[in-house]
């Protein structure tokens, strides 16, 4: 059975840090181009961050650049996001997603990705 567990999100404070996972199982992660969206109340979910298969080419969204580093371990078959500097409106609920290999190239369409974890709560707030 094919699954994605995302991991570590939790309440911090503006300015902190968190590190995202996204494990993979029954599957490998390596052919794939693997990314993250966010989803908060009443808003639609949109793209973070993607990596390729390489892991050699990222992409951002404009509000997470310099602050957001996508990263990946295939040994251990995980993606991370690391976020800094965090701000309320980075809280949202996190996804990650494994892009259809229709694609080549990283994506931030939802449309294009075929499989979803459950997600994990991030809530910045003093």
């Amino acid at each position: 059975q094919l699954q994605l567990v995302e991991s570590g999100g939790d309440l911090v404070q503006p300015g902190g840090s968190l590190r995202l996972s996204c494990a993979a199982s029954g599957f490998t992660l390596d052919s794939y181009n693997i990314g993250w969206f966010r989803q908060a109340p009443g808003k639609e979910r949109e793209g973070v961050s993607c990596i390729n298969w390489r892991g050699r080419s990222t992409i951002y969204a404009d509000s997470v650049k310099g602050r957001f580093t996508i990263s990946r371990d295939n040994a251990k078959n995980t993606v991370y996001l690391h976020m800094n500097s965090l701000k309320p409106e980075d809280t949202a609920v996190y996804y990650c997603a494994v892009q259809s290999t229709t694609w080549s190239v990283c994506g931030d369409t939802p449309g294009r990705y075929d499989y979803w974890g459950q997600g994990t709560q991030v809530t910045v707030s003093s």
